[in-house]
């Protein structure tokens, strides 16, 4: 007789996660979300499908190749290819509801018909959060966002990262000076630089500016030391630049905040080199890479922006926001060996195991853990005790209650530890 089944799988690009691994990245999102909600961020959704004509308003080139688009009736629809696209959407619909400077955080699947490779995938969690004021927002906003994302790091247990922060004004102030005529394409380029490398970056280079321009941009962007000395050697680059000035003061800003959020000093570098895209972005801007692990690319990136809703709106929405890729993130915190021993705050303390027809006491025991706010279940499979206890080992469940027809009797309960063994005899309600 021939086999009909269909062999169960899933299309490349997409990440399942089993029960263990989602109890782990539900706890890091839970986590996360708290520091953010702590800190006066509200919580937001948008759709996952959009209209393209909303969607697509701005994209073009690589983007929209990427967007999933499909027709359902007279409809023009696409998936979300970011969170950012629609919180600007959201924001001009609901302009007159919303209260500014408007703090908000959104975690969510996002969709990308991108090449599949390791730790990039095609449907994928962002976590966001933005800032966005009505005409205007201070710069210290910048740091702030940063430093909520540090918390949140800190919150899940990790401590092997840097942020690399810089300000596009700097960049863009120099390339001006130089009177380079096709910025924006030099601009590409030293977004590349960390995945092209050195060599290929400066042939390139060349070619696009000459020698002797490119001699000067590869200075610049290559100065390192401390964060002081380079903010000492920015300074002493004494531009004749209003543009230039304005970008190094908005960094002194940011990192005098930083300081005061609690951010220290080794968790972030200034690099120059950071560009974040080509025109979204136009003063501060940041990624994150995991020390050690630098090759797994940015886990972490954002930015300033000076008009979040333009095409949507006349409203003038300067912002700040950064996103974590949760998806990646927790792929590569998979392979570096750091889940092993990640501990999950809220799971399962107790199993109830009831021995001989003591459910109804169970119940009660059960209940009333759970009023004092425990987490506990009740096996209640006909199964012996070996089995049962068993399954505490497998999910990892650290104490298992035994009650017999002697514990009802005496109003006691059995709790056996699994770590050590040990098993000790207390009244119900202890």
């Amino acid at each position: 007789m021939k086999n009909n089944k269909v062999q169960p799988s899933i299309l490349p690009g997409f990440m399942e996660l089993l029960p263990k691994e989602q109890q782990i990245f539900r706890d890091m999102v839970r986590k996360i979300t708290n520091v953010y909600e702590q800190n006066g961020f509200l919580e937001m959704d948008t759709p996952i499908i959009e209209k393209s004509e909303v969607l697509l308003a701005k994209s073009a080139g690589e983007t929209e190749k990427q967007v999933y688009r499909f027709n359902r009736g007279s409809n023009d629809l696409s998936l979300r290819f970011d969170l950012t696209v629609p919180f600007a959407r959201f924001s001009a619909q609901y302009f007159n509801e919303l209260t500014f400077p408007f703090k908000r955080y959104q975690i969510g699947k996002v969709y990308r018909g991108e090449r599949n490779q390791r730790g990039r995938y095609r449907e994928f969690y962002q976590c966001d959060i933005d800032i966005i004021g009505n005409n205007k927002l201070s710069v210290n906003n910048d740091a702030l966002v940063i430093s909520m994302v540090s918390k949140g790091f800190k919150a899940i247990g990790l401590k092997d990262y840097k942020f690399q922060i810089s300000n596009r004004k700097i960049l863009s102030a120099i390339l001006k000076d130089l009177e380079i005529i096709n910025a924006i394409e030099v601009m590409g380029l030293i977004d590349k630089y960390d995945k092209i490398g050195k060599e290929e970056f400066l042939n390139s280079l060349v070619e696009l500016v000459g020698q002797e321009k490119a001699d000067v941009i590869n200075k610049a962007i290559n100065i390192n030391g401390s964060n002081e000395e380079i903010m000492k050697q920015l300074r002493e680059l004494a531009m004749n630049s209003e543009e230039f000035e304005k970008g190094l003061e908005e960094l002194s800003v940011v990192r005098n905040m930083l300081k005061i959020f609690g951010v220290e000093e080794d968790e972030y570098v200034i690099n120059i080199k950071i560009i974040r895209g080509l025109d979204y972005y136009t003063g501060t801007v940041f990624e994150t890479f995991l020390t050690g692990n630098e090759g797994y690319g940015s886990i972490c990136s954002g930015g300033r922006y000076d008009n979040l809703a333009q095409n949507y709106t006349d409203n003038i929405l300067p912002g700040v926001g950064i996103s974590i890729g949760l998806t990646r993130l927790f792929f590569v915190l998979k392979e570096i060996g750091f889940l092993k021993d990640y501990k999950v705050e809220k799971s399962i303390e107790y199993l109830i195991i009831p021995i001989g027809d003591t459910l109804e006491y169970c119940a009660e025991v059960y209940n009333g853990l759970l009023r004092k706010g425990k987490y506990a279940e009740i096996y209640l499979e006909d199964d012996k005790l070996k089995k049962k206890l068993n399954y505490a080992n497998k999910l990892g469940i650290p104490n298992v209650i035994l009650i017999g027809e002697d514990e009802v009797l005496n109003k006691q309960v059995k709790i056996k530890d699994m770590v050590s063994g040990e098993e000790t005899i207390v009244g119900a309600e202890d």
